[in-house]
């Protein structure tokens, strides 16, 4: 008489013999386009003279991610260029000065974003050299502006409100290219 495990073991050996039963690794395996999470940010305000301040919000997830990679938004774009704060805007850990603009690309799927020189790409063809995709810490404050914040920073530009933009971090894996 055969124990119930050598039964257990030949049933299923004959079923995926005749292509019935998957095996365990590749019943676990996620799907191609699974969609994990990345971060995203909004704008948050109208400043003076043309800024903006762009951020997470309540509904951001640094950490973790908070939208599915495969919903399409926009790319959040930076250009660099050393332009000074204007009046009435006071740099802050939580509300950086990122010393230059912000632009948004057309909708892309996340997935799309499959590396940080990917997603820089996205902004250099879209907007020009020099333009490379936003980061959680490129709000500056402090003398000199020699400090890095987070969580929010303003900068001039316009862009649109009401949505949601793939925004990188350096230090978290919450980017699209993590997941």
């Amino acid at each position: 008489m055969r124990s119930v495990k050598t039964v257990l073991a030949l049933g299923a050996a004959a079923l995926a013999a005749a292509g019935g039963l998957a095996t365990p690794a590749a019943a676990a395996a996620p799907a191609a386009d699974s969609g994990g999470k990345a971060m995203t940010w909004t704008l948050m305000a109208d400043g003076p003279s043309g800024t903006v301040q762009v951020g997470g919000g309540p509904l951001s997830n640094p950490y973790q991610g908070d939208t599915a990679t495969t919903t399409a938004l926009p790319v959040l774009c930076l250009r660099i260029d050393g332009r000074p704060a204007p009046a009435g805007i006071t740099p802050g850990f939580y509300a950086g000065w990122a010393r230059g603009e912000v632009a948004a690309t057309n909708p892309l799927r996340g997935t799309r974003l499959t590396s940080r020189a990917a997603a820089d790409g996205v902004c250099a063809n879209t907007f020009g050299t020099g333009w490379r995709m936003a980061e959680f810490h490129d709000g500056r404050y402090g003398p000199d502006l020699e400090s890095s914040g987070g969580w929010s920073f303003w900068a001039y530009g316009d862009v649109p409100a009401g949505t949601r933009f793939w925004t990188a971090i350096n230090d978290q894996p919450a980017n699209p290219w993590n997941n």
